[in-house]
């Protein structure tokens, strides 16, 4: 168990910024993901967190000591990297034993703990087996083990299922999710892909251009993003330019009530939380099903108003088609404006038909 703390940590190229003032805590046994799109800054900060990176600016901190001088072998951090890194020479135990051949420790000792992380990973039995023999998600796992096998304080994973397809992937980082619950490893998760660091994380830290744009729970920042970008970038939601205007919010016929000045802003809008009302009702937006797709426990639609296209989220018996007119008030949404905190906006659920209500 360690913490980990990150204060104004910084890497420049040239005179690029690629990380850019980070400052971050952990705390004991957590896992954190860093997220965001490729080019965000994110496995450069898990390089300068494992010292494969020099930073140009800034320190990190394992429990309170300041790590930056020291080489990655000398660092009580352990990585997984996106490739596997095993050596096809070597069987799936040397390959977990290399690393404790720096230690002094004895050869039974040594396989004592080879077998343990074999057990923790699924793989018992497997250790005369070579690399090549091996799928692409069990050289992951030895890969993992090879890590975990040396003790570290914090576990760093640099997209590690990226190469494995969807099925395998969501399967590892359920098992790792488990492997770090049961150890207590502090973790650093990067990834780009939200719905691994939706699955995995305690908190996901969302990067854009070398800088934090949001650190906070998963729920918290699905349902509470702090600017446009993480509203954009997280789940699936309707970024529509808009107006505000005596104390409304407007667009297309859509009204709520937003206590920002009059100007433009950006209106975002959840699929989920759009709710159909009858035609004529005061506020409501109103389009035509340009698409429908169908997810299996729900259907997702696109909505033409006006020329612009709105998401909406469809239960499997509603009876909407393509091509019907539908009119929609949000329960919530969120306003957006430079240089203004995001508005987080909770609007009385408007009455269904006798006809919804039954559907």
């Amino acid at each position: 168990m360690a913490t980990l703390a990150l204060d104004r940590l910084t890497k420049r190229f040239g005179e690029t910024a690629a990380v850019d003032r980070v400052s971050l805590a952990i705390g004991d046994g957590e896992l954190v993901c860093l997220l965001g799109p490729s080019g965000c800054g994110k496995s450069t900060v898990l390089r300068m967190i494992g010292g494969f990176e020099m930073p140009s600016g800034g320190r990190v901190a394992i429990d309170g000591a300041d790590i930056g001088a020291l080489p990655p072998n000398r660092r009580p951090t352990g990585m997984v990297f996106q490739s596997h890194a095993l050596w096809p020479h070597m069987t799936v135990a040397r390959n977990i034993a290399f690393g404790l051949g720096l230690r002094p420790l004895s050869r039974g000792e040594v396989d004592r703990r080879v077998d343990g992380v074999l057990d923790l990973v699924g793989l018992s039995g497997y250790g005369d087996r070579y690399p090549g023999q091996l799928s692409g998600g069990q050289q992951q796992r030895v890969a993992i083990a090879r890590c975990v096998v040396l003790e570290p304080k914090i576990l760093l994973m640099d997209e590690p299922f990226s190469a494995l397809d969807a099925h395998l992937r969501v399967r590892l980082r359920e098992e790792v999710r488990a492997i770090q619950r049961r150890l207590g490893l502090t973790t650093v998760f990067v990834t780009h892909d939200q719905e691994e660091a939706m699955t995995l994380a305690d908190r996901i830290v969302v990067m854009k251009d070398g800088r934090i744009e949001q650190v906070g729970r998963p729920g918290e920042i699905y349902a509470r993003p702090e600017t446009e970008f993480v509203a954009g970038f997280i789940g699936t939601m309707t970024l529509a330019e808009a107006r505000v205007e005596a104390g409304r919010l407007r667009w297309h016929g859509l009204a709520v009530p937003c206590d920002l000045a009059d100007g433009p802003a950006t209106l975002a809008l959840r699929p989920e939380d759009l709710v159909p009302v009858p035609a004529g009702t005061p506020g409501a937006v109103s389009g035509r099903v340009a698409r429908l797709v169908n997810l299996g426990a729900v259907r997702m639609a696109d909505l033409d108003i006006g020329g612009a296209t709105l998401k909406l989220q469809l239960g499997r018996a509603d009876g909407i088609a393509e091509g019907a007119a539908v009119t929609l008030r949000p329960t919530r949404c969120a306003v957006f404006r430079a240089g203004e905190p995001a508005r987080h906006l909770s609007l009385a659920e408007p009455a269904r038909t006798q006809e919804q209500a039954h559907a």
